[in-house]
Parts: structure tokens; C-alpha cells; sequence
């Protein structure tokens, strides 16, 4: 409920005012006097404040108004004021609404008026203080990302920001941490970050990926072996447990470690200790474990593939990644990165790049990039270049229109054009072939070509109705009427 502050001599305009404003659902508070108004404002929360102009000293001056004005103003500038007197000076009133009163009104008032003012004045109060806040965190973001050490990771997603900042966040603390999301999509970049502006960034950090590790030498990788301890083991070896010590140990692919070595890591995270395969002594060691997956654990600890208790002792706190396909605003910025600033992209390109699935995500846009760069015949990259057919996003044929006009479902398999990109999410640095508007060159509507015969057929199918034609055009509105216009088609 929104508090209402009014200030005035009289009792009988504060309950008439009071008595207008609870049956409108707001809290109301009143004081007398300049001094009960600033005693209150210091000890209780108000939206927005009612003042009278003139109180003790004299009746039209409304010198003791201002003071409190200016006052209040001091002690909290964004705060709404309305100003409200029987004896309105035209000069207070442009003095005061210059120096940020919210609105000024004269007795007796329009109660209509007043509850509207108030309406309007605590909504931008309250976005304002909204903004203010947002403006906050995003500095403190901006200040907290200048000063960490993100490893070089280029994006420029929200999804991939808000990952970012948690795991910033995650590496003041020694918790562990379960890295999810596919194949390629940087889960080892975010894993090297959670090390990198951790407390232990100067200590070991060792990488495995248990999916690659022989199932028969799993065991003496990961704790170490004595000499004889299997056929070859001449000496004796320590483990990755061992390496990591005092550090960080990130195990990838955690999904794919058998039972047995399951019920290993789990001692070792409970209590720290081990033996090396073909060894009695005990050993305790003190390591962060990081792990990461692109397995389902959920539905794999159902099926009894991996064990619960584990499953918690790695996932204190998950960062799950996002595949590409998802933060398409990523794109960009990772194939100038990619490609340098000796090439640049043709429309086409662009549009292909933005459309493409990435069923492989990072890594295969990085091989896309790689081989872009080396097939190149000149400066500019091609949508051949780069290995991608041109985007095609209507059907032709009159008989496949009805079923364009069915909203479209993606398969993660599927090379099918995305949802536009959104233009006012460029990155900056993105180099384009000319010269042409670059809002332009990333509108889906502009690449889509519809030829006269295409909007004629679906004008027919769907009576004439714009939204249905531009629907099953894949156009806005917008972007068909332009095409009408160019071909002379009647818009009513």
C-alpha cells in the first residue's frame, strides 16, 4: 500500500483530504507543522507528500512553505510533492515547480484531479527509483566484470551475462560447483573463470575429462597408483586428487564415470581421503571439485546410472549454460572474434550465421569461422564460406502457404531459421560488407523474398485479411504492405 504524507495547519483539510485518500486504498499520515513533517519523513517510508503553503508564521506569504519544500527536497530530492494553497502566487509556484515540485494545486481542490495527479506522480516515483537501482546493479556489475579476470570469454547475451555474474559470485567461495548444458557451449570457459577469481586461482588447477579416461585406468588417474600396482605400472604415480591439492580440480563430463568410480569420488568429497590403487596408506588431500555435464543426472540417477548422494555432494549450486541457439545475441561477437578484423560479413552471411541451428554451438562456430577464414576468395565472407545454405523462409508453392501460416517448431537437429535478430543488440564492432544501414541488413523481413504471386495466393487463401497473409508470409504487417505497394496490390 502506497503512504501519503500530508502536512497542514488546519485538521479539518487533513481528515478531509485523510478520509478521500483511505477510501482510494492508500496509507495516510499527517502532522501539523514543518518540524512534525521532517521528524516523520526521517523514520517512516512515503510515497509522495501533500504540503500546505503556509502554517504559524503568516497566511500568504507561503515563505514557510518553501522552506519545508526546499527541505524536504535536501533530505530525499526525488521524493513527489504536491503543493496546495488558498493563496497561490504565480512566481512561488514557477520557482518551486523549476526546482522539482511535482505539482502545484489550489484550495479548494478537485478530488478527481488530485487522485489522478497522485496516480501518475507515484508511478514514475516508483519507475524512477526502479531505474535508480538498475543503474546500481548494472555499475556494480560493470565494476565487478573490469576487475575479475573472465579468461577471454566473448558474448554479449543477457543469458550469458546473468551466467557470468553467478559464477563471479560462486568463485569468492569454495562450494561445489555442477557446470550443465551441451556440448560446446563453454562450460570449460566458465570453469576456468570460477578458478580464475577464486582464493585459490594461484594454487593447482587440474582438468580431467572423465569421459576420455580408459575405464581401467580410471581409478589410478584419478588417485594415483603404486608401482606393480597393474601390468605396466612401473613406478609410482600420483593421481589427480593428489595434483590438485590446496587447488581447484575440474572433473568434465561427470556423467559418463562408471558406478564404481562414483562411489570413490563420493568418499573423497565427503572426507577428503583415498588410497592409491595398489596401496593401504590413506591419504587426505583438500581440493574445490568443479564438474560438468551435458547428461541429464536427473533422469540418469532415476534409470540408476549415477549415484543421488553424489549427484548432491557435486551440485551445491548449478550454472547451467544456455546452447547457442538460445543466445543468439552471442553470435556476433563471437565471429568477429573468430574471424578478426581483416574480413568482414555480406548479408547473406550475416543472415545465415543468425539463422543456423548450431547443433554443436561455440565449437562448431568456431570451425565454421576456422574454415570461413581459410576457403575466403576475398575479404568479404560468403554464407558458402562459412559452409551454410542461404535462408530461405518461404515456400514457394501455393499449396504449402496454409501450412507456413502454422506457428513453426524447431528441433534441435534442424538447420531452420530463428526468430529475427534484434537490431538494437549489434555488438558495435560487428564489420559489415558496405555501408548500408545495419538495422537493415538484420531485418528477417527484409531478407524474405515474396513475389507478387506468393501474396496474391495467400490474400485469396485468407479473405483478404492482412494478419493471416502476414503470417503465413512470414512478414510484419509493415514489411507486407511495403511489398503491396511495390507491386500495385490493392490494400483494402
Amino acid at each position: 500500500m502506497d503512504t501519503i504524507l500530508i502536512v497542514d495547519d488546519n485538521h479539518a483539510i487533513c481528515q478531509a483530504l485523510g478520509l478521500m485518500l483511505e477510501l482510494n486504498d492508500y496509507r495516510v499520515l499527517t502532522c501539523h507543522s514543518p518540524e512534525d513533517a521532517l521528524g516523520l519523513l526521517a523514520t517512516q517510508d512515503v510515497d509522495l507528500v501533500i504540503q500546505d503553503m503556509n502554517f504559524t508564521r503568516d497566511t500568504t506569504s507561503g515563505e514557510e512553505g518553501k522552506q519545508l519544500f526546499y527541505a524536504l527536497r535536501e533530505r530525499q530530492g526525488d521524493l513527489p510533492i504536491i503543493l496546495m494553497t488558498a493563496w497561490t502566487q504565480l512566481e512561488t509556484a514557477v520557482e518551486l515547480v523549476k526546482a522539482g515540485a511535482a505539482d502545484y494545486m489550489g484550495k479548494p481542490w478537485d478530488d478527481a484531479k488530485v487522485l489522478n495527479s497522485i496516480t501518475n506522480l507515484i508511478a514514475l516515483y516508483k519507475l524512477s527509483r526502479a531505474n535508480h537501482r538498475l543503474e546500481r546493479v548494472n555499475h556494480q556489475r560493470q565494476v565487478a566484470i573490469a576487475d575479475a579476470d573472465l579468461c577471454g570469454i566473448v558474448f554479449g547475451s543477457g543469458a550469458m551475462q546473468r551466467c557470468i555474474d553467478l559464477a563471479l559470485q560462486l568463485a569468492r567461495s569454495d562450494v561445489s560447483v555442477l557446470i550443465t548444458g551441451p556440448n560446446g557451449a563453454g562450460k570449460d570457459k566458465l570453469a576456468d573463470i570460477l578458478h580464475a577469481n577464486s582464493p585459490l586461482k594461484n594454487k593447482p588447477f587440474i582438468k580431467v575429462n572423465v569421459g576420455a579416461l580408459p575405464m581401467d585406468l580410471l581409478e589410478a588417474e584419478l588417485f594415483g597408483a603404486e608401482a606393480g600396482a597393474f601390468t605396466g605400472a612401473t613406478k609410482a604415480r600420483i593421481g589427480r586428487f593428489e595434483a590438485a591439492d590446496g587447488g581447484t580440480l575440474f572433473l568434465d563430463e561427470i556423467g559418463n564415470l562408471p558406478l564404481s568410480g562414483q562411489v570413490k569420488l563420493l568418499r573423497v568429497l565427503q572426507t577428503g581421503e583415498f588410497e592409491r590403487l595398489g596401496s593401504h596408506k590413506t591419504q587426505k588431500v583438500k581440493v574445490r571439485v568443479i564438474s560438468a555435464t551435458n547428461a541429464d543426472l536427473a533422469q540418469d540417477i532415476a534409470e540408476g546410472r549415477f549415484r543421488e548422494d553424489l549427484f548432491y555432494r557435486l551440485n551445491v549450486i548449478e550454472l547451467a549454460l544456455s546452447p547457442l541457439n538460445q543466445r543468439t545475441d552471442d553470435i556476433l561477437p563471437l565471429v568477429q572474434h573468430f574471424i578478426g578484423s581483416d574480413f568482414s560479413l555480406s548479408k547473406p552471411a550475416l543472415q545465415a550465421l543468425l539463422h543456423h541451428r548450431w547443433p554443436g554451438n561455440v565449437r562448431e562456430l568456431e570451425n565454421a569461422c576456422k574454415r570461413a577464414v581459410l576457403l575466403a576468395q576475398s575479404h568479404v565472407l560468403t554464407e558458402a564460406d562459412f559452409g551454410l545454405a542461404p535462408v530461405v523462409s518461404v515456400v514457394r508453392a501455393t499449396s504449402h502457404i496454409s501450412a507456413a501460416s502454422e506457428p513453426r517448431r524447431f528441433d534441435q537437429r534442424q538447420s531452420d531459421p530463428q526468430p529475427a535478430y534484434a537490431s538494437d543488440s549489434i555488438p558495435a564492432n560487428v564489420t559489415f560488407a558496405d555501408n548500408s544501414d545495419r538495422g537493415q541488413a538484420l531485418s528477417a523481413n527484409e531478407a524474405i523474398e515474396v513475389s507478387r504471386e506468393d501474396i496474391e495466393a495467400a490474400l485469396k487463401q485468407h479473405h483478404g485479411v492482412i494478419a493471416r497473409v502476414a503470417k503465413a508470409l512470414g512478414l510484419s504487417r509493415q514489411a507486407l504492405y511495403r511489398r503491396m505497394d511495390k507491386f500495385g496490390l490493392d490494400k483494402s
